[in-house]
């Protein structure tokens, strides 16, 4: 349907409706994302040029096999869906007319996530011999569990990503950068350890580059709290607390266990990927034992209070891992907008 023309009965059209990726301009205030703009440049690191020359995968036994490649099908249900996650909050970010280093350095965030999801696909594409985990036929018995546990995994995943398409346009970007921040803290919390405790060199690389990205995404966060969060208004504080705690709910599935109130998992699910994690870790793929999970999510929840505690943010009790705080229920995945 062609639309009325106006240009030619006004000098200047009249201004965009909001919100809108247009007009353009490019702002900059705050310094420290420049400097994480050139970081990203500076590490961009590729996937397939990796040690992929060193890894042998036939030295490893099926069920071996089927246990790494399982941990990597569960992280992808985090970070490798993290790409089309910022690129929405790019999107935001273009339509609230962010600065543009801001602009810049979610780009960059959506390129390494991106990354990290092909880091995840080519782990499993060789472990397995195929591309994906649901459609594999699996060589054990351990192999045929660890594949009903992907479907529920992805099952939950899907569930948390019609969530999260509705949340966006609701929150303010000061709110996502908080919820993004608890990922970052997080992730950095499992590559250092999955780095010093995994033997296969071309995984060892992948953790190193996956942690130092994680790391500029965690300095942005911060850069931007630090921007926003003195003028925060109290109704964003709220909805900050009531993030932390769903995000602990939700990224405990990877940085711990799954809680099964919150999650809908079979019964057996934590067992059968406690099983895994064994032969894994026997392989010598550094996955933390539940006591190591426990502690490294309990000190990643307590340096995320001391970030909020200086912007007098309530932080939500975890009971999970003993920190006391707000009591915060009712939590569904339509609630939750952090990642991984």
């Amino acid at each position: 349907m062609n639309k009325e023309k106006i240009a030619h009965t006004m000098d200047l059209p009249p201004v965009t409706a909001q919100p809108n990726v247009f007009p353009l301009s490019w702002n900059a205030q705050t310094a420290k994302m420049e400097e994480v703009w050139d970081a990203a440049q500076r590490e961009n690191w590729d996937p397939k040029q990796l040690a992929w020359d060193t890894f042998d995968v036939e030295s490893y036994s099926w069920e071996e096999r089927e246990s790494i490649a399982y941990w990597w099908t569960l992280l992808s249900c985090f970070d490798a869906s993290a790409p089309p996650v910022f690129a929405e909050a790019l999107i935001k970010c273009y339509e609230d007319h962010e600065e543009d280093p801001v602009r810049r350095c979610f780009f960059s965030v959506t390129r390494d996530e991106q990354n990290h999801e092909q880091m995840c696909g080519l782990a499993i594409t060789r472990l397995l011999e195929h591309p994906d985990p649901l459609t594999y036929t699996p060589k054990t018995e351990l192999g045929k569990k660890l594949q009903r546990n992907a479907h529920w995994l992805y099952y939950n995943g899907a569930r948390y990503w019609t969530g999260y398409k509705k949340a966006v346009p609701k929150y303010s970007l000061a709110v996502l950068f908080s919820s993004f921040l608890m990922g970052e803290i997080a992730a950095a919390t499992i590559f250092k350890q999955m780095h010093d405790n995994t033997r296969e060199l071309v995984f060892k690389e992948a953790f190193r580059n996956i942690g130092r990205d994680e790391g500029r995404h965690m300095a942005i966060c911060m850069a931007l709290m630090e921007r926003d969060y003195p003028k925060l208004p109290d109704e964003d504080r709220a909805i900050v607390t009531k993030q932390i705690r769903a995000g602990y709910l939700f990224l405990s599935a990877v940085l711990f266990e799954p809680p099964m109130d919150f999650w809908d998992l079979p019964a057996d699910f934590i067992d059968v990927q406690r099983e895994a994690e064994e032969v894994a870790r026997g392989a010598g793929f550094g996955v933390p034992t539940y006591e190591a999970k426990k502690e490294n999510w309990k000190n990643a929840m307590l340096n995320l209070k001391g970030v909020l505690d200086r912007y007098d943010i309530p932080f939500p009790a975890i009971p999970e891992v003993g920190i006391s705080g707000q009591e915060i229920s009712d939590i569904e995945m339509d609630d939750i907008i952090p990642v991984f």
